[in-house]
């Protein structure tokens, strides 16, 4: 079976996020706004990752996962975490975990994006053994 995973994101304000994403080093690739200016489809790309990204479009709220708030976020396996985490947080993020070296030899950080949407880079490859 082959299968692609692809991730979507929607925001209150789907245009300044887009304008975030750019500012971190993504590029939009495609965009299509609805009549009122929301963000009806997006999709940016940064290497060979693409993200989906819209306008919110429900009236759900998700809940927090077993009554935490975190768990729930994107990772970007990235050359130079200390770059994209300083180009985020300079972007209008806020840190929750400063670049640092893990016990398992990789490179990390996290933040949250100005919507609060959990963001983590790393050098750590997915899928790769140990």
């Amino acid at each position: 079976m082959s299968a692609e995973l692809f991730a979507y994101l929607s925001y209150g304000d789907a245009p300044a996020a887009l304008r975030w994403l750019e500012t971190v080093g993504f590029e939009v690739v495609r965009r299509q706004d609805g009549d009122d200016g929301r963000v009806v489809h997006a999709e940016v790309r940064l290497g060979g990752v693409v993200l989906l990204v819209a306008s919110d479009d429900a009236e759900y709220v998700t809940p927090p996962l077993l009554g935490r708030s975190t768990g729930r976020g994107l990772y970007l396996l990235v050359d130079d975490v200390d770059a994209v985490h300083a180009r985020a947080v300079d972007a209008g993020a806020t840190s929750v975990i400063d670049p640092e070296d893990t016990e398992w030899g990789t490179r990390r950080a996290r933040v949250l994006d100005p919507w609060g949407q959990e963001w983590s880079f790393g050098t750590y490859r997915p899928g790769a053994s140990w």
